[in-house]
């Protein structure tokens, strides 16, 4: 990965609270681990902060590829802190214990901060061969993820260019459907989310991504926010796609929704999508930095109370209006620092967030318009470049 990690705000903690380093024990599922070590495994690999670099613990299996790749000033074979010998010896649960013992010791670590989710297991036994384990309670390394280099910006719009071809070819698929017996079909047969899905998956397999899920949401489904949708698809209904794509090489992010109708779902779903739309261009109005999450989901919320729909802030136990936040941050993970919501803090540039209001009632169905943008000093870039419109059409974007 071609990061430029910034770790100053972690050492600082670790020289304020006099620990000598910070260590991660986990695969690169862990978007914190894959952070730091710029390095990905599937098997869980230990990363060491210090004051004097980063340093990576991997299995002879992964320690080419962890030389070549990983941005760490060092890389150790387990083999050199004897851990086949140790497991020989202790068992596997101890042997681990001992090597990882034995690397601390050789990068002069007798405490060490771990983050919340570090194995209880792991930490009880380097207590009992005498080092000192703290929890980092706050999230030092998310919150530094969260403000993005040039480089991971350029990557998440990459991702957000397949994401747009997906989203092309889902509504491509809508727009090109006849209409028989109440449904919409295509090529003969009927089209329902899950064909649609199935179109979203190859065209971003094609592009270099993947995805575990998506929603493509027709109806009454499109009024439950994660809903993934499923069956036929129905002219005159409102059809919510919400695709939300990673790259397999950098592992970044893209998120986009748009919410189309083949034909006329009624002046009601109209004018709810012309409110959503409203509600987001106000939130994008609010960006900048300085501003505060919560001042832009407020925005939002201005917008679609005085249209007279509620919100969870006019109503915190609706179950119909706008019923979840305006966005969140996208980076290594789809929902990471920061929050676009009631609670969200202050937005920095460099922060990527999604803005995407709704409104929702199972009577009418769902609406929701969302893009990924890039906080600046004095505004915001739109990441995504698709077009927003009820109508789906097949014209090239």
């Amino acid at each position: 990965m071609n990061l430029d990690v910034d770790l100053s705000a972690l050492r600082e903690f670790l020289e304020a609270n006099e620990l000598d380093g910070y260590l991660i024990d986990d695969d690169a599922s862990d978007s914190d681990q894959r952070y730091v070590s710029g390095f990905t495994a599937p098997d869980p690999f230990q990363t060491l902060v210090t004051a004097d670099g980063v340093h990576l613990l991997v299995s002879g299996l992964e320690y080419g590829r962890a030389s070549a790749e990983a941005s760490a000033d060092s890389v150790t074979r387990r083999a050199a802190y004897e851990y086949q010998q140790f497991v020989a010896e202790y068992g596997r649960y101890e042997g681990k214990i001992r090597m990882l013992a034995a690397f601390l010791e050789d990068h002069a670590v007798d405490s060490i901060a771990v983050p919340q989710n570090f194995p209880t297991g792991t930490a009880d036994g380097l207590r009992e061969h005498g080092l000192a384990v703290t929890v980092e309670r706050e999230g030092i390394v998310t919150d530094i993820r969260a403000t993005k280099t040039e480089w991971e910006v350029d990557q998440i719009r990459a991702s957000q260019r397949a994401n747009e071809a997906a989203m092309a070819r889902a509504e491509e698929l809508i727009a090109t459907a006849g209409v028989e017996d109440g449904v919409l079909v295509r090529d003969g047969d009927v089209l329902t989310s899950e064909r649609v899905t199935e179109e979203i998956e190859v065209t971003l397999l094609r592009h270099g991504c993947a995805l575990d899920e998506t929603i493509v949401a027709c109806g009454a489904d499109g009024a439950d926010p994660h809903d993934r949708g499923s069956g036929p698809l129905e002219p005159d209904e409102l059809i919510v796609i919400d695709i939300f794509p990673r790259d397999k090489e950098t592992g970044y992010f893209a998120d986009m929704t748009r919410t189309f109708a083949r034909g006329d779902p009624g002046e009601e779903a109209r004018r709810r999508y012309e409110v959503t739309w409203e509600a987001y261009e106000a939130a994008l109005e609010t960006v900048e930095a300085g501003v505060t999450g919560a001042a832009v989901h407020a925005a939002a919320c201005d917008v679609i109370e005085d249209a007279g729909y509620e919100t969870l802030r006019s109503d915190p136990n609706t179950e119909t209006g706008f019923i979840h936040s305006t966005g969140h941050g996208v980076g290594l993970d789809i929902h990471e620092e920061p929050s676009v919501s009631p609670s969200g803090g202050e937005l920095e540039a460099g922060h990527v967030i999604s803005i995407e209001p709704g409104i929702y009632d199972p009577a009418v169905g769902g609406v929701r318009i969302e893009d990924l943008i890039a906080v600046t000093e004095n505004g915001y870039e739109n990441l995504t470049e698709y077009r927003i419109a009820l109508e789906p059409t097949a014209d090239d974007r």
